[in-house]
């Protein structure tokens, strides 16, 4: 069986794999954490009504990303458990199947076009901010298809332990797509659709780098309709695990739309404004989960596939001893740092009667990261298994169950306010997490059993 190092690492020791995979990914959200910022900072330029134009289209876009991000982790986990069985035919197969199914799921997005008007009126759009949104929007959808390709061959490669060669190819579109947005939005003078055009040239250039890595026999699988085999099986695999972990993201979405009614309503415009900044500070936390959580699902699915419970089992529990040491320093900067924080996003004189309430939300919400690992990394190693309904099961626990519930509980029914929906939340993530680590410690026993 043709064998890279890349796959070599996946299938030997997990502990030092979970690093060697996680620190590209990891790198890539940083990178692209950072052009979010640049390109809300290039778009401001515009004005208000750019920036809102492109502020409707997101929850549209956010979509868009988590079928593809979702397809892509559905094309993971198949292949790293065929790569773990050493079955390379299959895993040659899943590919091509991946692929395809991409093309099919850009093809269904661009045709979004058709009512795309209709969907934006019915996020909020309206007068200008509706044509620009309709300006931007047109030409982002357009090229779609770069969107999903990137994102399933992320999964491929992924899946075989190559992240290091999807850093590069990420981390090179975010990069020229932060050269390019001054470029074409200001030199070019082709204002929100420079913007736009920006965001496409470069997913088109990060698509160019993976078809040539896949075509070129730069992978440990090998894409070509000759391997190419139609079977449904291949594609319910897939899509187990790839539609859960869709619906996942778009749970979350959604569940943030119902917490904003309840903060609006405990705590008004300020509450929104205090938890928003909290909220974006929170999410650096995230940053080290996800990468390590995308490790977890290559490694758990390769010891899967081989039958390796110790293995499965080793990955498991190191991927969580050492998000936890991460996420124990990362909520220890926040809440020391909270004052001076606070002061970033209340330096105004109209946004200055919120800090307070900020220094105190970001010293509240920080101690759910500590047991984020437990329910994150038993997310990706149910989606390694292949088992993408469990992990949707622990989302909508998390986020609509537990988080909203006690929000709300706390907040009204004990009277506590503004405060009770922190507390609520942070309760809410910390039950989840707890209640995900008894589930996946019981699964990996019934694992062992079975696949002794």
């Amino acid at each position: 069986m043709k064998e890279l190092k890349e796959v070599k690492t996946l299938t030997g020791n997990p502990k030092r794999t979970l690093v060697k995979l996680s620190a590209p990914m990891i790198v890539s959200n940083i990178v692209f954490t950072i052009y979010n910022l640049a390109d809300g900072v290039w778009v401001a330029g515009l004005g208000a009504d750019a920036l809102s134009a492109i502020g409707v289209f997101f929850p549209l876009f956010m979509a868009f990303i988590s079928l593809s991000m979702g397809l892509g982790i559905g094309a993971s986990s198949a292949i790293s458990r065929r790569i773990g069985a050493r079955d390379k035919k299959s895993a040659d197969n899943i590919a091509m199947h991946a692929i395809l199914m991409a093309f099919g799921v850009a093809l269904v997005l661009t045709l979004t076009t058709l009512r795309l008007e209709d969907l934006l009126k019915l996020i909020g759009a309206e007068g200008g901010v509706l044509e620009l949104a309709l300006e931007y929007s047109r030409i982002v959808i357009a090229g779609s298809v770069f969107l999903v390709f990137n994102n399933v061959s992320t999964g491929i490669l992924n899946g075989e332990g190559n992240a290091r060669r999807t850093m590069f190819a990420n981390v090179a579109g975010t990069v020229i797509n932060i050269i390019l947005d001054p470029v074409f939005i200001y030199v070019l003078n082709l204002s929100i659709a420079g913007a736009a055009y920006a965001t496409v040239v470069s997913m088109a250039i990060s698509s160019a780098v993976f078809v040539f890595w896949l075509l070129a026999g730069k992978t440990f699988v090998d894409v070509s309709l000759n391997n190419f085999r139609p079977d449904r099986k291949i594609v319910f695999d897939i899509l187990r695990v790839g539609l859960p972990s869709s619906v996942s993201m778009l749970t979350m979405s959604v569940a943030i739309v119902f917490l904003n009614m309840i903060i609006v309503r405990a705590g008004g415009s300020d509450g929104i404004a205090v938890f928003t900044s909290a909220w974006r500070v929170i999410n650096f936390g995230f940053i080290p989960l996800f990468g390590m959580a995308g490790a977890v699902t290559a490694v758990v699915g390769a010891a899967y596939g081989a039958r390796n419970a110790e293995k499965l089992r080793t990955a498991y529990l190191h991927a969580i001893k050492l998000t936890f040491l991460v996420e124990i320093f990362m909520a220890a900067a926040i809440v020391i740092a909270a004052p001076e924080i606070a002061l970033v996003f209340t330096y105004s004189e109209s946004s200055a009667r919120i800090y307070q309430e900020l220094v105190d939300a970001l010293r509240i919400l920080p101690v759910f990261l500590l047991f984020t690992p437990l329910g994150m990394m038993t997310v990706a190693m149910f989606q390694g298994i292949g088992r993408g309904e469990n992990s949707l099961g622990i989302t909508i626990l998390r986020s609509i169950v537990l988080q909203l519930s006690l929000a709300y509980a706390l907040a009204f029914l004990l009277g506590l306010g503004f405060y009770g929906v922190l507390a609520g939340v942070t309760a809410g993530n910390i039950i989840a997490s707890l209640v995900a680590f008894i589930w996946g410690i019981t699964t990996i026993r019934k694992l062992e059993k079975s696949l002794l």
